[in-house]
């Protein structure tokens, strides 16, 4: 039997976009007026790996049973009750509301396995609202934007978490699967001219004209590792100002899926131009979505001044991605082959940092030397107490340290957290996800 996963949520919180958005196909209708879907919807879908059975339920609304909201409910409650995992959708940008925390506290009392998921989480702060869902004691909120596609690579590993192993003949399936890796950069980099040296064919059109390559073209292939591939080759990505025509705009949303959906992203820089704002753009984008990075500096052949050339791209890489401190700078000629078979290796090499779980007792005993080192600092003249720290998930590393006022830790003691982890670790150019948590008593309001 596949795996069931149901969508609940009050109504217009965005619950059918997700849905289409993980269905990867447009199926329910999706309008601003709540209430649209009153049915639920099924459909099979490839969510994390694995064929599973995919619902979209009507929004939940207290109301009487004979009504037509009351029905709705009814039917949603039916759907749960042949769940294997509910993802359970609230708007970060409105917040949590009392329908929110009633709907919470039903869910807790039921025996599926529940997943938050915080929709309408565009950007920066969009993500820090989303965390407010913490306080609904379902465990930690997954932020993502369905309408844009921000944060499905996370909520893919955290369906995978939930879901638990697969049966030995998926789990043996899953084994098999191909790495996906997505080749990205700025408009004739020669990301298609590696894809070739890579496949040893002329797959992909090649010439000095930016702009070949128009949308994502997915390969599958067996590297010299014996490993299969999906590796997908991606249109150019310019500046958004340069973004006009209605065909490229396609072409850059076309690369953007395929980043998000990528576990290694290969940037491929032009050695002679070096890196720029706009690399550093699309770096930041793989950085933000959790993947590991890998940089091609390809036409080497071509410089002259080689020290200066790696000392230049390793110096913006320092300064500007913090969060990929030490990734891998891969020095090639795509046209020549020369440095291509040094590619594979690394991209490998950052996949399995990228899946390394390390255990709790281990985590712990570099936490309390770190907190040996250089203790927290004052906050409003008050010590914050940090008591202890796990890592519950990997794809990316992900850090999660409790403690008393925990969420007012100052920037720069996160940052020095995050880099003795990774140092101390030896994890070199994976983003490493760290949450901070403080003690609260989320189930408060069901007692009495």
């Amino acid at each position: 039997m596949q795996p069931v996963i149901v969508i609940l949520g009050r109504p217009n919180v965005g619950k059918s976009t997700l849905f289409n958005r993980l269905a990867q196909r447009r199926i329910a209708l999706v309008h601003d007026t709540p209430g649209v879907t009153r049915d639920r919807k099924e459909v099979t879908a490839r969510i994390a790996g694995r064929d599973v059975t995919l619902v979209d339920t009507a929004g939940l609304e207290e109301a009487p049973p004979d009504t037509v909201p009351g029905r709705m409910r009814a039917s949603s409650e039916a759907a749960l009750r042949n769940a294997s995992l509910a993802l359970f959708v609230m708007d970060a940008r409105a917040g949590i509301t009392p329908a929110d925390r009633a709907f919470a506290a039903w869910l807790r009392r039921t025996r599926v396995p529940v997943l938050v998921v915080a929709n309408k989480a565009e950007g920066r702060a969009g993500t820090t609202a989303a965390m407010e869902a913490f306080e609904l004691g379902l465990g930690d909120p997954v932020p993502v934007s369905a309408e844009h596609g921000d944060g499905f690579g996370n909520l893919h590993d955290e369906i995978a978490a939930r879901l638990g192993p697969a049966p030995e003949d998926e789990a043996e399936a899953e084994a098999e699967r191909p790495l996906r890796l997505a080749i990205v950069g700025r408009p004739n980099a020669g990301k298609s001219t590696l894809l070739n040296a890579l496949l040893g064919e002329d797959r992909m059109i090649t010439g000095p004209e930016p702009g070949l390559t128009r949308d994502a073209v997915a390969v599958q292939w067996r590297d010299a590792t014996g490993g299969e591939v999906r590796l997908v080759d991606t249109a150019g990505m310019r500046k958004k100002a340069r973004v006009q025509e209605t065909l490229e705009q396609m072409s850059v949303a076309s690369t953007l899926a395929a980043l998000k959906e990528a576990e290694v992203v290969v940037l491929v820089l032009d050695a002679l131009l070096g890196m720029d704002e706009q690399d550093l753009r699309i770096a930041r984008l793989a950085e933000r979505e959790g993947r590991a990075l890998v940089i091609a500096l390809n036409k080497w052949d071509a410089v002259e001044d080689r020290n200066a050339a790696r000392r230049r791209v390793e110096d913006a890489l320092m300064t500007s991605l913090a969060q990929s401190k030490g990734v891998t700078v891969v020095p090639l000629s795509a046209a020549t082959g020369r440095g291509v078979d040094k590619l594979m290796p690394a991209v490998r090499a950052a996949y399995a940092l990228w899946n390394r779980r390390i255990p709790t007792g281990e985590v712990n005993r570099w936490f309390e030397a770190a907190l040996a080192r250089h203790q927290p600092p004052l906050v409003d003249g008050k010590r914050i107490k940090l008591r202890y720290a796990t890592m519950p998930k990997a794809r990316p590393p992900t850090l999660v340290i409790f403690g008393t006022r925990a969420d007012v830790l100052p920037e720069d003691y996160r940052r020095y957290l995050v880099n003795s982890f990774r140092d101390h670790f030896t994890m070199p150019g994976v983003p490493i996800r760290l949450q901070l948590r403080s003690p609260r008593n989320p189930y408060a309001e069901d007692e009495g």
